[in-house]
């Protein structure tokens, strides 16, 4: 079983998809590993650490040949791939929804695609769950990277020459990004509020120490879609959401916007006039931005000023803590490969609750369920 692990290509992208630590656990099942030289070089992962940890270290070529499985990040591209064994198995995150091309491609060439970003939010596959991981360091990063744009205080301070007031922080969209936002904001000393279209996040916020922001007027609308994520909300309620919303966020010197759907663009969560009413020198860091963005002329990896107020947003957060997150992205893989490995067979052998979750190719054919039912 040879596990082959590519240089990240796609611009922006500093993660890796497999360590050290990941390397000496898969030599430990009797996988033969494979890494490309330079692969870890962006998260702080020399080639003499694969090397120490028994990976061979070579050219993409010599790294690919005869691999049974391909890990990565975003997956490669399908030139990259020559050499690897017919129905090699590649595990990665594939935007299938956005590059259905690229799926179809997979397909044509007789490869199983594995999408990471597939997998079904169960229990048991908690560990395995790569946008969970990511996007926990990822509401971290963006209360950070506001607090740096925003240029003044976060917590109250009192002092002989006067008292510093502390920031006014807003979460909109309390999904893991969300709850880390708000964690990390309160750790820094912010008075904060959150609020999303799910009522039983409510609960969530105030254990945090911060303060719900929802609609009560609006009977019977809980804001829950299958696997966790939030649905799409009654005309009714995204008027009601945008009138309490339009009169928070007047008040707030710094926003954080994390919601997104699945499969769809993100939801337009603050518009124009909503940022004009906010007081110069604010802060808002659109973590959807790669996805179409929450936030009206919000561009990623570009500072756009509206009416005084700074609007900001990664188009790949996760890659701005390269050495964390690969180190959390490679365990998911670890974790998700050998839960499922058969000592007899020397290789994974995926069941059909969560392998026919995000196996999107196989046979030369697109075989999930989730794209074909969306065209």
């Amino acid at each position: 079983m040879r596990i082959a692990v590519l240089k990240e290509r796609a611009a922006g992208e500093r993660r890796v998809a497999i360590t050290p630590e990941t390397v000496k656990k898969f030599a430990g099942f009797g996988a033969e590993l494979a890494v490309e030289s330079g692969a870890g070089d962006t998260a702080s992962i020399s080639d003499a650490d694969y090397a120490e940890a028994g990976a061979s270290v070579g050219s993409a070529a010599d790294t690919v040949k005869g691999a049974d499985i391909v890990l990565g990040v975003q997956a490669p591209d399908l030139e990259l791939l020559n050499g690897a064994k017919p129905g090699a198995w590649v595990a990665a995150t594939f935007d299938p929804f956005g590059a259905r091309d690229r799926v179809e491609a997979y397909a044509k060439a007789g490869l199983e695609a594995l999408s990471m970003e597939f997998m079904p939010r169960i229990t048991r596959a908690q560990s395995m769950d790569v946008l969970s991981s990511q996007s926990n360091l990822s509401g971290y990063k963006a209360v950070i990277a506001a607090a740096n744009q925003y240029g003044r205080a976060f917590p109250m301070m009192m002092t002989a020459a006067g008292t510093v007031q502390a920031a006014r922080v807003f979460i909109m969209g309390v999904g893991v990004a969300g709850l880390q936002a708000i964690a990390t904001a309160k750790r820094l000393g912010a008075q904060v509020s959150a609020t999303d279209v799910r009522s039983a996040t409510k609960e969530q916020i105030q254990s945090l120490g911060a303060k719900p922001i929802f609609v009560e007027s609006v009977e019977g609308i809980e804001g829950e879609g299958a696997g966790g994520y939030a649905s799409e909300m009654s005309e009714e309620y995204q008027k009601a959401q945008a009138e309490l919303v339009s009169g928070h966020i007047a008040k707030q010197d710094i926003v954080i916007t994390t919601a997104l759907i699945p499969g769809r663009a993100a939801p337009r969560l603050i518009r124009d006039e909503q940022i004009k009413s906010m007081k110069p020198g604010s802060v808002i860091f659109d973590l959807a931005v790669a996805q179409g963005g929450n936030v009206e002329g919000s561009k990623p990896d570009k500072l756009v000023v509206r009416h005084g107020v700074t609007i900001m947003g990664y188009s790949n957060t996760p890659a701005h803590l390269a050495p964390d997150t690969s180190a959390l992205f490679a365990r998911n893989l670890f974790n998700f490969l050998s839960a499922f490995w058969d000592k007899e067979a020397g290789k994974p052998v995926l069941d059909e609750e969560i392998g026919d979750a995000v196996r999107l190719t196989q046979g030369g054919e697109v075989v999930n369920k989730r794209l074909k039912e969306n065209g």
